[in-house]
């Protein structure tokens, strides 16, 4: 399969996020980069681009799709990042890998520079019938879709089931992230979008 013919449910929201990178941005950070797609996308938009992934393996992979990209094998809770040192930080299908909801958010936060924007599109548990709705629209969803589409399964490791729900990411995001903007999206995922204050 070529690689623009690639499609799966993490891809599906690479617009949303490439929609959100502020005029002007000139850095940015891939958290667990994966097969590197993201970071990529976001090259196309971003003079400076980091994909970082705990997965060397996977790394091997994300080198193939040959962005001009610098790729870091490391933990984003623990790598030397300069604090504030990305316009653009953003994390797909990764949050819920991380054993600390509350301290990623803050990392990731931290990471942010100022009037820059933190982007998470996750996966969580569903809890309520508002979730059960919401997987119903994202069952429909995808098998629209997969008739256009081929679906590609990437290569990174995954957990599943996601260890928090839906209203536990976002009482977090609120207590982390004040003043960002949460979205429940189909495909069973979400979306957060936080502003950081310029000082």
């Amino acid at each position: 399969m070529s690689t623009d013919a690639r499609w799966n449910h993490n891809l599906h929201y690479h617009r949303l996020v490439l929609d959100a990178v502020p005029a002007g941005a000139r850095t940015a950070l891939d958290v667990g980069t994966g097969d590197g797609l993201l970071a990529r996308d976001l090259r196309s938009v971003v003079p400076d681009v980091t994909g970082l992934d705990s997965d060397a393996e996977v790394l091997t992979s994300a080198r193939r799709t040959g962005a001009d990209v610098t790729w870091v094998h490391g933990d984003v809770l623990t790598h030397p990042f300069t604090p504030g040192a990305f316009d653009v930080v953003a994390s797909v299908a990764t949050l819920h890998h991380l054993p600390d909801l509350d301290a990623a958010l803050r990392r990731l936060a931290a990471l942010t520079a100022p009037g820059g924007v933190l982007v998470v599109v996750g996966l969580a548990r569903s809890a309520s019938l508002l979730d059960a709705a919401y997987s119903g629209i994202g069952a429909v969803q995808h098998r629209l879709l997969v008739r256009r589409r081929e679906y590609w399964e990437h290569t990174a490791p995954t957990v599943w089931p996601p260890p928090h729900t839906f209203a536990e990411v976002r009482r977090a995001a609120r207590a982390a992230l004040p003043g960002s903007r949460w979205t429940r999206l189909p495909l069973w995922r979400y979306a957060v979008t936080w502003t950081k204050p310029a000082p």
